[in-house]
């Protein structure tokens, strides 16, 4: 999934100018240059430019002058305010103090239930809000076995909302800790899942893929026989043995691991979420946008539409989040834009932003599709205009 960059100040310019909505002509107007400098520059015929000319330049598009001389940008960091997730982080890195009153398992489970629900409708501030206060309770319960189902259950919790406002290290934390309270070997899987994501975004690859491929081996059902909780955890290993192994440009490996997810799948024959963690969301859908993410990673569109067209025909497993239909849609929407379809790629994103904007914001994906379509685009309609400032593309 190629990135876009800037590599000129031709490119900048343009790439500026554009988010604007100014043509050259316009732009020339308003910095009182001619439409033949800013011409060579966008087309890279003229390399370098008089400070004077980029200072009246960066007036005009109302950035500073560094912008357009400086190629280098600052690296890219997720635009979750730290308000949303500081606390959770925070609340992880200490050992929690006693509440004043002693919490109950139908208490913590009731507040579960609740965190689950804001993961579920994307309602970050909120769940960042409330999980310290989940967490100390979750700690102060008794060393029994529902007290320890609970911690793991609100570790998971924790698992997936840090991975969501990108906080990768305290998410990976937050796994490691769900692992060593796992009250048995399919909750153990389902947190090895947790972590692995937690490792790919970190570009751990072969760790992922050995983790991974030990824990489905060690978990390998009987297919006949299996359970919906015992093809989830070991469907749910197996892709992501995939997803390491497409990364790392082991085509075999990955078709291999989707293979026998699909087996899973099947025998499933629906989407399900069998633990309440919302890690063994599994089933054929879920599978299949896996296989759309390793068409995407090989640069192959039209495989990713073939297989969109599949997914559209499952449908979702009740109470799950929707976070990995939106991560498809970005897969499609980049397949679209590849074939030059910059309106359907628009057409997608705005769809998600209208559905999940916080959600769209902290995708650095989203960002680089974006900042594809000013690069393809002659002109940007207004829609794409609000659609790179919704995801912070920078200017």
């Amino acid at each position: 999934m190629p990135e876009h960059t800037d590599t000129s100040i031709g490119t900048r310019l343009r790439d500026i100018r554009k988010r604007r909505g100014m043509t050259q002509s316009e732009l020339a107007a308003a910095s009182s240059l001619s439409v033949s400098l800013i011409r060579k520059l966008e087309q890279g015929e003229k390399e370098s430019i008089r400070l004077e000319s980029a200072h009246a330049l960066a007036r005009a598009l109302a950035v500073p002058t560094t912008r357009l001389l400086v190629a280098e940008q600052p690296p890219w960091s997720p635009p979750v305010p730290s308000t949303t997730w500081q606390a959770v982080v925070d609340a992880l890195a200490t050992t929690p103090a006693q509440p004043a009153e002693l919490p109950t398992s139908a208490g913590v489970q009731g507040a579960l239930a609740g965190g689950r629900a804001l993961f579920a409708r994307e309602e970050y501030d909120d769940l960042g809000a409330m999980l310290p206060a989940l967490i100390r309770d979750a700690h102060a319960l008794d060393e029994n076995p529902a007290g320890r189902r609970l911690r793991y259950q609100t570790m998971q919790l924790c698992v997936s909302f840090l991975g969501q406002v990108r906080q990768y290290e305290a998410a990976a934390d937050a796994a490691q800790r769900a692992l060593d309270t796992a009250p048995d070997g399919l909750a153990g899987g389902a947190a090895v899942v947790a972590q692995c994501q937690q490792m790919l975004r970190r570009g751990k690859l072969s760790e992922v893929a050995e983790l991974a491929d030990q824990w489905a081996d060690d978990l390998e059902p009987r297919i006949s026989r299996a359970t919906p909780e015992e093809l989830a955890v070991w469907g749910g290993l197996q892709l992501r043995v995939g997803a390491a192994a497409v990364r790392d440009n082991r085509a075999s490996e990955a078709a291999d691991a989707l293979s026998l997810a699909r087996i899973a799948a099947i025998r499933l024959g629906r989407e399900v979420i069998t633990g309440p963690d919302h890690l063994r969301h599994f089933g054929p859908a879920t599978v299949t946008q896996q296989r759309a993410e390793h068409a995407a990673i090989q640069q192959r569109p039209d495989k990713v539409l073939q297989l969109h067209g599949a997914v559209r025909a499952w449908r979702p497993a009740r109470g799950g989040g929707s976070s990995g239909r939106f991560r498809h849609l970005l897969d499609v929407a980049s397949a679209h834009l590849s074939l030059r379809d910059e309106t359907r790629c628009t057409e997608i994103l705005l769809g998600i932003q209208g559905d999940a904007p916080q959600w769209l914001r902290a995708q650095r994906y989203a960002q680089d599709i974006v900042g594809r379509v000013v690069a393809q685009r002659r002109t940007l309609t207004p829609e794409m205009q609000s659609l790179a400032d919704a995801v912070g593309l920078p200017l």
